[in-house]
């Protein structure tokens, strides 16, 4: 059941993003699109317009940057379950990323991590969060700041992932660090 919430999860998140790909020349300033920083936006997700998402795997870092790819914070209800998380696209459409957490986004919080992915199209790798991931401190999600003047939500993250390339799953330790802006 688990796994089937993380998997409606991150296809919310993937058509939340494929629809609304940043490919076109887009004016997404608060006042063209009527977002604000405070509760106007009633689904509370949110397009970052600046800013990057950095996901560190190993040795190698991989960037999404906000101006150019498409990156999102995610409000989601899903069974009577809430969720928030980051989802990403990059331009290209070779890299996307998910990461999900229950129950509502604040500042100052620290929370665990429901579901994570991160794919790579051109090299075919999957990530996953380890399906005997627990709520720790290898598995969790930090919100410095979120929704506060421009700043959209500024934090970090760790999990355990597990690799679905073809080959045999090994653990990986994937963190990251987010700083987005909604103008």
């Amino acid at each position: 059941m688990r796994f089937l919430k993380f998997i409606l999860i991150v296809l919310l998140f993937s058509v939340v993003i494929a629809s609304c790909q940043k490919d076109q020349a887009v004016d997404l300033t608060l006042a063209k699109t009527g977002l604000k920083a405070d509760t106007s936006n009633n689904s509370g997700n949110f397009f970052a317009v600046s800013g990057t998402l950095n996901i560190t795997v190993g040795d190698t870092t991989y960037t999404f940057d906000a101006a150019k790819d498409s990156v999102a914070f995610i409000n989601a209800n899903i069974d009577s379950n809430k969720y928030f998380g980051i989802t990403a696209i990059n331009k290209a459409h070779t890299m996307s990323f998910g990461i999900s957490s229950p129950g509502f986004a604040s500042p100052d919080l620290t929370n665990a991590i429901a579901g994570g992915q991160l794919l790579f199209s051109k090299h075919g790798a999957q990530f996953t969060l380890a399906k005997d991931a627990e709520p720790n401190d290898s598995n969790k999600i930090t919100l410095e700041k979120y929704m506060q003047d421009s700043i959209l939500t500024k934090g970090t993250f760790s999990a355990v992932m597990t690799s679905q390339d073809g080959k045999q799953a090994a653990p990986a330790s994937v963190t990251g660090e987010f700083n987005l802006r909604i103008k």
